[in-house]
């Protein structure tokens, strides 16, 4: 099959893994007027998905054994879809964030079966793969970013956006299943059951620190980047517009730095240089706050190639689709499910200050905490990793 159709399905499938988390955040102050609820239990609108992101990482490898990667990951966009229309129709807060579950599992489950698609699919290609699916993310995240106000002033409710995102994605579940209707009926049939997961393995654990502070700091910012300028005195539409550039940012800088992380340099020089550029980008809104487009623009583009690469490494580390799934699980699992409680304790330590100026320095110190993790990430590591999970030399018979 010519791959320019999968690389299209792989762009569709990812769109909807971001708009039910990253299209909340521009809500919030909506849906906390009208729910009457503190700042820390809107933030767990944040956390949930994440925490599912994180428990129904490890699940996704079996998943994607026993249905193949096609079917897995179209169920795992219909969850998304059909829980996402249950949820905007939610009575009550508590309904509200009881229905995220099952949206976050089919994030979850999404999240961990594209990078085994790639592996599957485009395992001589895998970085620019991987980037082709990270920019649907960003362009999902971005596009929900940008429409949730106007769509709640045009249709008079924050509910309305929910169910305009979820109809979406019960069509892109389809869509997805239509582009990869013609390949084998069971891609992953032929390649060995998943590996336990590397609990053990040191590597594997550096993958989640990355992956971790990463993801924490992507998280709150989206969760309470609108909030922190709304403080500030901007409006709710303008203080919105900054997640919308954060997020369109990703995928221009996203797509052009895997494209050259593929052909020249390492991962460390890389992930190490994106890293320092957000820090300073963090301590800009922290330190120069109206500069907040700019900063909101360098953030971007830099969270979205360090998205692309920090996904990219299981691909390095292993060898077939089962090895990728098992790293994917452990980085993913334990990441996402760490990573949770960033928007939850972001929102707690708001409610116990008498403004956000704590939440950003702990945002300025978690980017910090990513720069040195990948500065650690050299080519004689990921080599050694590698050589780790190699089975051993089978023993000549006599």
């Amino acid at each position: 099959m010519r791959r320019g159709p999968l690389l299209a399905a792989l762009f569709l499938a990812a769109l909807s893994l971001r708009p039910q988390l990253v299209g909340i955040g521009p809500l919030i102050p909506s849906i906390q007027k009208d729910l009457d609820t503190s700042h820390a239990v809107a933030g767990l609108l944040g956390t949930v998905p994440v925490l599912c992101m994180g428990l129904f990482a490890p699940p996704a490898a079996f998943l994607s054994q026993r249905l193949g990667s096609r079917y897995a990951l179209g169920a795992a966009l219909a969850l998304i879809g059909v829980f996402g229309v249950a949820r905007a129709v939610a009575p009550g807060a508590a309904l509200l964030i009881l229905l995220t579950f099952p949206v976050g599992i089919g994030m979850g489950l999404g999240n961990a079966l594209l990078p085994v698609a790639v592996k599957e699919r485009f395992a001589d290609r895998p970085v620019f793969a991987t980037g082709v699916y990270a920019a649907g993310i960003n362009v999902g995240a971005t596009t929900s970013a940008a429409a949730a106000v106007p769509l709640t002033h045009a249709l008079d409710s924050w509910r309305d956006p929910i169910l305009v995102f979820s109809a979406v994605s019960i069509g892109l579940a389809a869509l997805w299943l239509a582009l990869t209707r013609v390949e084998r009926g069971h891609i992953a049939a032929s390649v060995p059951r998943p590996l336990a997961l590397p609990w053990r393995n040191p590597f594997a654990w550096r993958l989640v620190a990355a992956f971790f502070f990463m993801s924490s700091t992507y998280y709150g910012l989206n969760a309470w980047l609108p909030d922190v300028y709304v403080e500030r005195g901007w409006s709710e539409g303008r203080a919105g517009a900054l997640l919308a550039v954060l997020n369109a940012t990703q995928i221009v800088a996203g797509l052009g730095i895997t494209w050259l992380a593929d052909r020249m340099g390492s991962r460390r020089a890389w992930m190490a240089g994106c890293a320092s550029i957000l820090v300073v980008s963090l301590l800009g809104v922290v330190l120069v706050p109206s500069g907040g487009f700019l900063w909101a623009a360098l953030i971007g583009g830099t969270i979205g190639p360090l998205f692309s690469l920090t996904m990219a490494l299981p691909l390095d580390v292993g060898r077939n689709p089962a090895d990728v799934a098992a790293f994917t699980g452990l980085m993913l699992g334990a990441g996402y499910s760490l990573s949770a409680i960033s928007p939850f304790v972001l929102g707690a330590i708001r409610d116990a200050s008498t403004g956000f100026g704590t939440v950003l320095w702990v945002l300025v110190g978690t980017g910090a905490a990513l720069l040195v993790v990948d500065a650690s990430l050299t080519p004689a590591r990921l080599a050694a990793a590698r050589r780790s999970h190699e089975p051993p030399p089978v023993a000549a018979s006599s």
